[in-house]
């Protein structure tokens, strides 16, 4: 948005292109009301909009959302471009905090702890903390969190038949009443109001159904496939009918989820059905999902960049919605990562399900193929390496796991617990592959994966040396400085040309 001036932004608000949805707000002074770019209403007179980076930027204003286009669905903002720290173009390191800061807060870091909490956990004082968000998105962490719990508020009154007192909980309010006048006093509504005036009806079954917005394009069809190929036997599994399924434990809480792209073809979203069971952890909950989808990339700032790569533009132009798939948990991807060292991706699977089965917990009423949640560094840090051994691992591959369970669950590796925020990944990845039996292709993979970082890339990947014709890792090192800042996106392009 720091590009773009208000003539600019409102020629996107006339246009209603999807692509900018989350990149801007606008606020209507004659109705004191705020909607995303896509909204159908009809338009404002330029002289009567004003444009906001952020929700909360607009209620600070006195703003209250849209109940048709609900702002509250909205994809956050795109990823800026980022370098890897130390280069010259490296990103700025107040924008990167902020942004760390506000990815936190989205999944619900300020319900439970502080400030100073948070701040702990990014490495900097709360004062500066404050300073940083308040100066990038021009609204404080409370009151940025403040706008979070209202808008999941009104999201579950619309799409949901929770209790009103439910609602109020899982959306991060300690009280009821603090809830209902919080509401009417920044929304000039009651919660009642917000679930009478619902444009779409409920169901009242005990399922949760929520959708997740993106920026189209978006290939769901590319990232399933991906999925399904690396799916842990008994944890996930992609259906014959397109939808992703998995076992989750969070925060204490255990059940499943199915997510589906939406049956409504101008709607740019996936359909997410939760078990009730996982409510207390709702926050979270979407916010892995929206990193294990790639959900909040900006398709349009990649694909114009690599198209500019004569060796990746033709895989572009054939894949213009290929995302780079995430993770639920950084642990889970971690220990993936390190079984599919030098092994085929059937065979990182085949040790997967037989580990799952040696190690994990079992669960009972999940859809048919779901056995199992995913292995916790708990579990398997007082393991012993010679019991890992018999089903099919090496020594050094077993004692590798061993000691990435134990630095996880002593909190030695942060990033690979909690939402995978990462502000510095070259000090993850120095602490990475100081572990036995971690090299840069697994540090790699990991950053690129499990912290979301645009600009990683495992050049000593087989698949991207196979795909690039064979070069040698340092030389496809070189060959992928230009595709910079989005070399994990360029990876995928090429995975999947394979």
């Amino acid at each position: 948005m720091r590009q773009l001036d208000d003539a600019q932004l409102y020629r996107a608000l006339r246009s209603h292109d999807a692509r900018f949805d989350g990149v801007f707000f606008a606020g209507i002074t004659s109705t004191r009301i705020y909607c995303r770019p896509v909204c159908r209403a009809p338009a404002a007179r330029a002289e009567n909009c004003r444009f906001f980076s952020t929700a909360a930027a607009a209620e600070r204003r006195g703003f209250r959302p849209c109940l048709r286009c609900r702002p509250e669905l909205a994809p956050a903002p795109p990823t800026e471009a980022a370098h890897q720290p130390g280069s010259e173009a490296s990103v700025d390191a107040v924008a990167a905090l902020a942004r760390s800061a506000a990815t936190r807060i989205a999944a619900g870091a300020l319900d439970s702890g502080g400030i100073d909490e948070l701040a702990a956990e990014l490495g900097v004082t709360a004062r500066h903390l404050r300073r940083a968000v308040s100066r990038e998105l021009g609204v404080t962490p409370v009151e940025l969190a403040q706008t979070r719990r209202l808008l999941m508020a009104k999201r579950l009154l619309a799409d949901s038949s929770l209790p009103m007192a439910r609602v109020a909980l899982t959306s991060g309010f300690r009280s009821v009443r603090r809830f209902n006048t919080l509401f009417r006093d920044r929304y000039r509504l009651t919660p009642g109001d917000v679930r009478r005036r619902a444009l779409t009806p409920v169901d009242a079954s005990d399922a949760i159904v929520l959708s997740l917005a993106y920026r189209p394009p978006y290939d769901w069809t590319a990232m399933l496939a991906h999925l399904a190929a690396r799916a842990t036997p008994g944890v996930e599994l992609v259906t014959a009918d397109g939808a992703y399924r998995r076992t989750i434990q969070l925060g204490g809480q255990s059940g499943h989820v199915t997510v589906r792209a939406s049956s409504t073809r101008d709607t740019h979203s996936l359909r997410v059905e939760l078990s009730p069971s996982l409510l207390p952890v709702l926050a979270p909950l979407l916010a892995r999902m929206r990193r294990l989808f790639d959900l909040d990339a900006d398709p349009r700032a990649v694909s114009s960049h690599l198209r500019q790569d004569a060796t990746l533009s033709a895989l572009v132009a054939r894949r213009p919605g290929l995302r780079v798939a995430g993770a639920t948990d950084g642990f889970e991807l971690a220990l993936r990562a390190v079984l599919g060292q030098q092994v085929t991706v059937r065979g990182a699977t085949t040790l997967a399900g037989r580990l799952t089965q040696f190690a994990a917990e079992s669960v009972s009423g999940a859809p048919d193929g779901l056995t199992h949640l995913a292995i916790t560094a708990d579990r398997l840090a007082d393991a012993r390496a010679s019991a890992l051994t018999t089903i099919g691992l090496t020594r050094a591959r077993a004692e590798c796991i061993v000691a990435l369970a134990r630095a996880v669950a002593s909190g030695a590796l942060p990033e690979l617990t909690g939402e995978g925020t990462c502000v510095d990944p070259s000090s993850f990845v120095r602490r990475f592959v100081a572990l036995p039996g971690i090299g840069q292709w697994t540090a790699d993979y990991v950053t690129m994966r499990a912290l979301r970082w645009p600009d990683a890339f495992p050049a000593g990947d087989l698949g991207l040396r196979k795909a690039m014709g064979g070069l040698t890792v340092a030389r496809l090192r070189t060959a992928s400085e230009p595709w910079r800042p989005w070399r994990a996106y360029a990876a995928q392009h090429l995975w999947a040309s394979l």
